[in-house]
């Protein structure tokens, strides 16, 4: 099919580049299914099976344009791995060519987030997927004990390096929110991925000193939730809201002034956001999370638009300062 004037042909997303040092090759766009799960309204448990399942075949099958898929123990209350694995017994296992990643996780019921729990988490992912092993596994959300607990010896991290070196996973990662913690694992040099998320988008620039450290170390590097939890999308229902909760008065007057600027110049704010991401060298893939055809078309769409090179600049001009970003004190 011909590209409009105004977007570029979306076969350049299929791509793919090094993910780092690991070896491993993924396309510039990730498929997150952080809410491969929840019911719609009025929808039933069989409808959501189709739908998803329909999105997960036609991945699978290389009908869209990603080779990469991010998923979690919890994610959908832990339906994701379940309906991710279901589409790849239709297939008799994993096809050849996608990287599939998941993460250890917290039990949410008991808020157990001990080394134990850690085994318990990749047990159930392993039977889940039907794997006995996975390319890339991360340790998730460590925030939640911090980062003393989570790296002392008999934890977590300590669990998932077991792991790695048992042949359980090829390449272990840390994913999780506050930039200062995620560089405090990155430093260990204990970790081969790293996954940031709503700490490098056009408001918020706090995890650049974080990308310059993995990125440095020859690690593989994911950056999710681009448009800040779906503020930069432009879709009224997030205004006033960044990051999963209220923005800062600066940060709502700096989406306001960057909304204006590309409605000026024909470019539409969700395709800004996408794109300031994949436009960056040290970023190997940006997680986008899709639950339908159309949210992955629109996905493509703001991907693939066409955005002057000036118009970055002028949106520059507009960031809000560092003590405005999500994890400056309030």
């Amino acid at each position: 099919m011909t590209s409009k004037p105004d977007e570029r042909d979306a076969s350049a997303l299929l791509t793919t580049r090094p993910f780092g040092s690991t070896g491993l090759a993924v396309t510039p766009l990730c498929l997150g299914t952080s809410s491969w799960g929840p019911l719609r309204s009025g929808e039933t448990p069989e409808a959501r099976d189709e739908r998803i399942g329909a999105l997960a075949d036609a991945f699978f099958d290389g009908d869209l344009p990603t080779n990469y898929l991010d998923t979690s123990n919890m994610y959908g209350g832990s339906e994701s791995e379940a309906l991710i694995g279901a589409a790849i017994a239709r297939r008799g296992g994993l096809p050849e060519g996608v990287v599939l990643q998941t993460k250890l996780d917290r039990d949410i019921a008991t808020g157990d987030f001990s080394a134990q729990q850690m085994w318990r988490s990749l047990e159930q992912s392993l039977e889940r997927l039907g794997r006995s092993s996975f390319d890339v596994l991360f340790l998730h959300d460590p925030e939640v004990i911090g980062f003393e607990t989570a790296a002392a010896p008999g934890g977590p991290m300590e669990a998932l390096l077991e792991m790695k070196a048992r042949g359980l996973a090829r390449f272990v990662g840390i994913s999780g929110g506050p930039v200062d913690m995620l560089k405090r694992f990155v430093e260990t040099d204990a970790f081969d991925t790293l996954i940031t998320h709503n700490r490098y988008t056009l408001v918020d620039r706090s995890a650049n000193a974080l990308l310059d450290s993995a990125s440095q170390r020859g690690m593989g590097i994911d950056n999710a939730a681009p448009y800040g939890a779906g503020v930069l999308t432009g879709d009224p229902r997030f205004a006033g809201r960044y990051g999963y909760g209220p923005a800062r008065p600066e940060v709502t007057a700096a989406i306001e002034a960057m909304s204006a600027i590309c409605a000026e110049a024909g470019v539409s704010l969700g395709a800004a956001a996408l794109q300031f991401s994949m436009r960056d060298p040290r970023i190997h893939s940006t997680v986008v999370g899709a639950t339908s055809a159309d949210r992955l078309d629109e996905t493509v769409a703001h991907a693939t638009a066409v955005i002057p090179d000036d118009l970055w600049a002028e949106l520059d001009r507009h960031v809000p300062h560092a003590r405005f970003a999500l994890d400056a004190p309030r």
